[in-house]
C-alpha cells in the first residue's frame, strides 16, 4: 500500500500535473475576464444601431418542442467577439513580442521537395532518390 501511495505522491508532485493544475486555474480566471469584457463592452456596442444587443427572447415552438434560437445567435455573438478579442489582445501582442526577440538567425534550408513525388531532397540534386525522376538543377 505504501509504494502505491508513494508511486501516487511522485505523480502528483511531477511538474507536468502542478503546471497542467496552475494553467487550468490561470485559464479559468482569464476566460472570466474575457467573458466580462465581452458581456458588458463588447455586446454594449452591438446594442447601439437598435434597441439591444439580447437575442435570447427570440424562439419559436413545434408541437411543444422549444427551439430558442436567439439564445444560440447570442451565444455565437458571444463566441466571435470572444475570439477576436483574445485575438487581438492578446495573440497579436504576444507574437509581436516575440518576433521582435527573436535572436536565432533564418537558417537556410539545405533542401527542396521534389515536384514529382514531394520527397526532400538535396538542393544540388538533378534526380530524385526515391522516385527517380529528372528534376534538373535548383536555381
Amino acid at each position: 500500500m505504501s509504494d502505491i501511495l508513494k508511486d501516487f505522491k511522485a505523480f502528483i508532485l511531477r511538474g507536468n500535473v502542478i503546471d497542467l493544475a496552475v494553467g487550468v486555474a490561470i485559464g479559468a480566471a482569464f476566460g472570466a475576464v474575457v467573458t466580462s469584457f465581452t458581456k458588458n463592452l463588447l455586446m454594449p456596442i452591438i446594442a447601439i444601431p437598435g434597441s439591444k444587443a439580447d437575442f435570447s427572447a427570440y424562439d419559436f415552438s413545434i408541437r411543444h418542442a422549444t427551439f430558442r434560437y436567439g439564445a444560440f445567435i447570442n451565444d455565437v455573438i458571444s463566441f466571435v467577439l470572444i475570439a477576436a478579442a483574445i485575438f487581438f489582445l492578446v495573440v497579436r501582442p504576444i507574437n509581436m513580442l516575440f518576433a521582435r526577440r527573436k535572436t536565432e538567425p533564418d537558417v537556410l534550408s539545405t533542401t527542396r521537395d521534389c515536384p514529382y513525388c514531394l520527397s526532400s531532397i538535396p538542393i544540388a540534386a538533378s534526380r530524385c532518390a526515391f522516385c527517380t525522376a529528372d528534376v534538373g538543377a535548383a536555381s
